[in-house]
Order: structure tokens, then sequence, then C-alpha cells
């Protein structure tokens, strides 16, 4: 089964990006995982190395979507 991996940060913006792509991905082709940088800052480095460089943020099979733009990587760092 392929993984998809929704990095967010938990803002409102990301939130209701989650809600509506997280509900829209196929369950039966894709394992999802919501990631919230927020409250997971130790996965943020995993993200980067996705290719994450702001949230919200889907990454499927290794390749990233970036969803609007909720906040930078780099302020999550902090």
């Amino acid at each position: 089964m392929s993984t998809a991996i929704f990095y967010h940060a938990g803002c409102p913006v990301c939130l209701e990006a989650e809600q509506r792509v997280v509900d829209a991905i196929d369950r039966s082709k894709y394992q999802v995982e919501a990631v919230h940088l927020g409250d997971q800052a130790d996965r943020i480095i995993e993200a980067e190395a996705a290719g994450v460089k702001s949230v919200p943020a889907l990454v499927l099979n290794g390749q990233v979507f970036h969803i609007n733009f909720g906040a930078s990587i780099d302020d999550l760092k902090q």
C-alpha cells in the first residue's frame, strides 16, 4: 500500500486542508497519516527530508504537494 502523509501546524488553514484532503484520499490505495508538527516537532526533520518547505503539505509516495500557505517549515523550528 502507498503512503500519504499530511504535514500541518494546527492553524485554521492547515486544519481545513487536512479535513478536506485526508477525507478525499482513497483509503484502499493509501495508508494516510496526519502529522501536526506543532505537537510532533521531532518530525520536522523528517518533513524537511521529504521536501516540505511549508505547511500544509501532502507527501504522496515521496512527492510533495504544498497546499496553500499556513507556515514556513523554518517558522516551526522556533
